[in-house]
């Protein structure tokens, strides 16, 4: 196991995917900078592995975003995983709330384009770095009643693309890594306001749906391959899981 790895920012470290990073990459020898806007949470996780460390952070906010890059000024920065995200209705396009959309797009692009322009400049500095955009299937192949996150995560897509294209040249790796059915506490349950019984039949009758440490693996792998091999974009699904519609379920 190596100790000689730099920085590692994880956003939405406080549950989830972003936890299960945390953890895998501060055990693989990063430093990690676990942040996200639940402090208690961070600090169940900081308890876990002495190579975290928390930051209080909200992706929303500008001065957030800037108190993080500040306080990681000059450092050796080599990882940004940009995870906050998430989303929040299932409803169609006909019967959704605009605000809605704008919230999902707030948080899951706006977010990621704060913290990759705080970031990566420190990055350049220090001749080295890489970015990962969480983004999922959704980003792939579009649903019915997934509009808001759907247009949401395509357009992370994009923005993974671009970047890639304009820091070419530059000693920067930019990776999209788009997972499918992931079963973790809070993902289902947020998106639908935290109806259980509606967020427990999207894994009804999956034996084996991902968990959040199959793409903390993911995303540890790739940020940890040679300096020359960039990951351009990986799709992870479970077994079940052969398209977005198409699960097989045991019921």
């Amino acid at each position: 196991m190596s100790s000689s790895r730099g920085i590692a920012i994880v956003t939405g470290a406080s549950s989830g995917i972003g936890a299960a990073t945390a953890l895998a990459l501060a055990k693989d020898g990063f430093h990690v900078i676990a942040a996200a806007r639940r402090i208690d949470r961070l600090k169940e996780l900081q308890a876990k592995n002495s190579s975290i460390e928390i930051c209080e952070l909200d992706i929303t906010d500008q001065s957030s975003v800037d108190a993080c890059a500040t306080s990681l000024a000059g450092k050796p920065v080599e990882l940004l995983v940009n995870n906050a995200g998430g989303a929040f209705d299932g409803d169609s396009v006909l019967d959704s709330d605009p605000e809605i959309w704008r919230h999902t797009y707030e948080v899951n692009v706006i977010g990621t384009v704060r913290m990759v322009k705080a970031i990566t400049p420190i990055m350049l500095q220090n001749g080295t770095g890489q970015i990962v955009v969480l983004g999922s299937t959704a980003g792939h192949t579009a649903y019915e009643n997934g509009g808001s996150y759907v247009a949401a995560k395509f357009a992370e897509r994009s923005l993974a693309a671009t970047l890639r294209l304009e820091l070419n040249g530059k000693p920067i790796r930019v990776s999209e890594i788009s997972p499918g059915m992931v079963k973790t506490d809070e993902f289902a349950k947020v998106r639908f306001g935290g109806d259980t019984t509606r967020a427990a039949k999207v894994y009804e009758g999956v034996a084996e749906p991902l968990v959040a440490e199959d793409i903390a693996e993911a995303i540890r792998w790739v940020a940890t391959l040679p300096n020359h091999v960039n990951i351009d974009s990986m799709v992870v699904r479970p077994i079940a899981q052969a398209a977005n519609h198409k699960v097989h379920r045991q019921i």
